[in-house]
């Protein structure tokens, strides 16, 4: 999936910045000591070599990320600690990080201590892998992926860009994909209030290409927004506790509402109170729910806790 152009990192840029301005002001007001000859705040240099898989931070991003991949292939690796799947990818990524030679280097972001670079990739759900070339985002996957996946992946990328990313052109990085006739057909129904038609062309092409985040995004969002019209609002004052349907019909129309807390400790309650087939119901629903949103939004990250006491 290309997304070169997709997403905006200068804001995580002009972050550090501020942050570096703001540290190198404190500096000049304080007395130094003499014999202190640390350097004050200031653009770092892209650094290469030196570790293959890197922690990587809101204040860090820029040298780490965004420097570095003027001269060296970036891969993000998005996660958190209560993510499964997450657990299965990180291994294999900095698995073949460490033996790339320095060809590309990993950078592990905790989406949950650094909600702003998840935002800033606009990631949908986790685990999400990000490649970054000179400064920009150009392709990604979500999901596990099996470690011959993820190799032809990186080949596919230098295929795409080449080796000699320090002798590349100044501020060169690849075109931009034009934007995607399939999904362009898929907004002009909805656009036109042809919703069944723009949902089955979406779930078309999240059926043909996995990985289309674009595709998958649109069609989780219009199914969700279709399936809560389509209830009686009362539902949400009249539903039994005990009325698995009813409480997550009820969940639907509070999330629309735009009270998406509500609505998770809704089917968050269902699933203290039930078991079996029922309480798994419940729980893929609120999963579902959860992918509606960026991961690192604090309302999911506290639900997530939740769910997880009601479920142990």
């Amino acid at each position: 999936m290309a997304m070169s152009g997709a997403v905006d990192l200068g804001g995580l840029k002009e972050r550090a910045e501020a942050e570096r301005a703001q540290a190198q002001r404190a500096q000049t007001r304080a007395a130094s000591a003499p014999q202190d000859q640390s350097p004050p705040g200031g653009q770092a240099p892209a650094p290469t070599g030196g570790a293959a898989v890197l922690d990587v931070t809101e204040e860090t991003f820029e040298a780490e990320v965004l420097n570095r991949s003027m001269q060296q292939l970036v891969v993000v690796d998005l996660w958190a600690e209560w993510c499964g799947p997450c657990k299965q990818l990180s291994p294999v990524l900095e698995r073949l990080a460490g033996t790339s030679g320095g060809r590309w280097v990993l950078a592990k972001v905790d989406v949950d201590a650094n909600p702003r670079i998840a935002q800033a990739f606009r990631a949908q759900s986790i685990p999400m892998v990000v490649a970054i070339v000179q400064g920009q985002p150009i392709t990604a996957f979500n999901g596990v992926r099996s470690e011959a996946e993820i190799i032809q992946w990186i080949d596919d990328i230098f295929a795409q860009i080449g080796d000699a990313l320090p002798g590349a052109p100044e501020g060169a990085a690849p075109e931009p994909e034009p934007e995607d006739p399939r999904l362009l057909a898929a907004e002009a129904k909805l656009n036109d209030g042809d919703f069944d038609g723009a949902l089955a062309d979406y779930r078309a092409v999240a059926e043909a290409e996995p990985d289309n985040v674009e595709a998958a995004s649109a069609a989780r969002n219009l199914e969700f927004i279709l399936r809560a019209q389509a209830h009686d609002p009362a539902i949400v004052e009249t539903a039994s506790p005990r009325d698995v349907d009813a409480q997550l019909a009820a969940a639907d129309v509070l999330l629309l509402s735009q009270q998406p807390e509500a609505a998770f400790d809704r089917i968050i309650d269902v699933v203290r109170v039930t078991n079996g087939e029922e309480r798994t119901r419940a729980r893929t629903r609120l999963l579902e729910l959860f992918e509606l949103f960026d991961p690192a939004e604090p309302f999911v990250v506290s639900a997530r806790r939740k769910l997880a006491s009601a479920l142990y």
